[in-house]
């Protein structure tokens, strides 16, 4: 009853104003009496980063503020930077969630480089580089070392979140100097959201919320596959999965079938259905419509509050 109470207040109370991405690009990095918000570069928090060097987004509703607060860790899709679909992210604080939007090296995508290779584990190998730095890929043009990679990133930005911000408690979400994964919970789209899955295969978080992805695949008899990687059995609960996608996205098929060999509950699956909204343009139009598209907030509050 509380998080019905709480979804509904917040369906209710999030404006459909303006959105925090105002015309001079900026207006979403600066911080008010009632929300802190900063953006950061990833070479600020570590010398040793000197790629892939677009700001990290991150922000909280002050009045929510605790030692015990949860933290949501957003990943963007390929040629995406943070903070992305502010909206989503808004109604994450409003729920009570720090948010960090992370930037990391998120081109060219899996979807592009490894389906017509023949090694199998090619999107694995490929998101554990992206994810840990290892292993090393034989193509040096997608390498990125482990300075580089998505856990380092995110234990660099704690640290100096932790450093600049002392009395905000980030050191709350470390564990004997690094990341304690179980803290944070994760979310993602597309690319980003394959990403937030293999770590949860691999890790234990607190949930993860998929829009949109996984739907690594490869290639057999000129059929597609997917990446073997999604049936491994998965080290955080299944009851903390969540994810959904557009029915009419170009690759909806894959998506269902993916997110029944990660083994989601069906009830913590939505299938999207609506038009479209916004700008939406390419050939895949309705692929970024689940988190962007503000008809989805119901949905949006169940993955976040849904066994909180």
């Amino acid at each position: 009853m509380k998080n019905l109470l709480l979804s509904a207040w917040l369906v209710l109370s999030i404006s459909p104003g303006p959105s925090a991405l105002a015309a001079d690009g900026k207006t979403y990095c600066a911080a008010t009496a009632e929300r802190f918000a900063a953006c950061i570069k990833p070479s600020a928090t570590n010398a040793t980063i000197r790629q892939y060097d677009d700001e990290h987004w991150v922000g909280f509703d002050v009045a929510r503020q605790s030692d015990q607060q949860a933290l949501l860790v957003f990943m963007p899709g390929t040629g995406g930077k943070p903070p992305g679909p502010m909206r989503f992210l808004e109604t994450a604080m409003q729920a009570g969630y720090r948010v960090i939007s992370l930037a990391y090296n998120d081109e060219p995508s899996i979807a592009v480089y490894c389906p017509r290779r023949p090694d199998l584990a090619c999107s694995e190998n490929f998101r554990l580089m992206r994810i840990d730095g290892k292993p090393v890929l034989p193509d040096a043009s997608i390498r990125n070392n482990a300075e580089e990679s998505i856990s380092a990133r995110l234990l660099s930005l704690l640290n100096y979140l932790d450093r600049q911000y002392p009395q905000q408690q980030w050191k709350q979400y470390l564990r004997e100097g690094d990341i304690d994964w179980s803290r944070l919970s994760l979310a993602g789209q597309s690319q980003g959201a394959g990403m937030a899955a293999l770590i949860a295969k691999r890790t234990l978080v607190a949930r993860v919320i998929l829009f949109s992805s996984p739907w690594d695949f490869y290639l057999k008899d000129g059929r597609r596959q997917l990446a073997p990687w999604i049936a491994m059995s998965s080290v955080t609960p299944m009851d903390k999965w969540f994810g959904g996608y557009h029915a009419q996205e170009a690759t909806a098929d894959l998506l269902a079938a993916s997110y029944i060999s990660l083994k989601i509950p069906v009830d913590h699956v939505r299938v999207f259905s609506k038009s479209l909204s916004g700008n939406a343009a390419g050939n895949n139009p309705y692929h970024g419509q689940g988190i962007r598209n503000t008809d989805y907030q119901a949905d949006w509050l169940f993955f976040l509050n849904e066994g909180r």
